[in-house]
């Protein structure tokens, strides 16, 4: 019996819809998730990087990541940091670090 996407597939597709509605064409490379828990919440922290085109709407989503509402069916978007940015050559690479916790 399958119970779905996991949590590092939800959030993908939810930042590639978010980066889409706000007019950015993102291609997520790749996707590095370790398991979380704390006293309290059991969840995971995401580490995706990302390539896209180096326009005005790239860093107004970027700018605006931390406050994005990403709906993820089961989890919670807790905490969404951009914590690198490169630019060459009319492209950027982001790396964002995601935590998720399981709601």
């Amino acid at each position: 019996m399958s119970r779905g996407p996991d949590a590092a597939t939800l959030l993908r597709r939810a930042l590639e819809r978010d980066a889409r509605t706000q007019g950015c064409a993102i291609t997520i490379g790749t996707v590095h998730s370790t398991r979380w828990a704390s006293a309290t919440f059991v969840g995971a922290q995401h580490r995706l990087t990302l390539d896209a085109p180096d326009e005005a709407a790239l860093a107004r989503w970027l700018g605006a990541l931390a406050e994005a509402e990403l709906t993820l069916r089961g989890h919670l978007v807790a905490d969404a940091t951009v914590t690198a940015l490169a630019r060459h050559g009319g492209c950027a690479e982001a790396t964002i670090e995601v935590l998720t916790v399981e709601a």
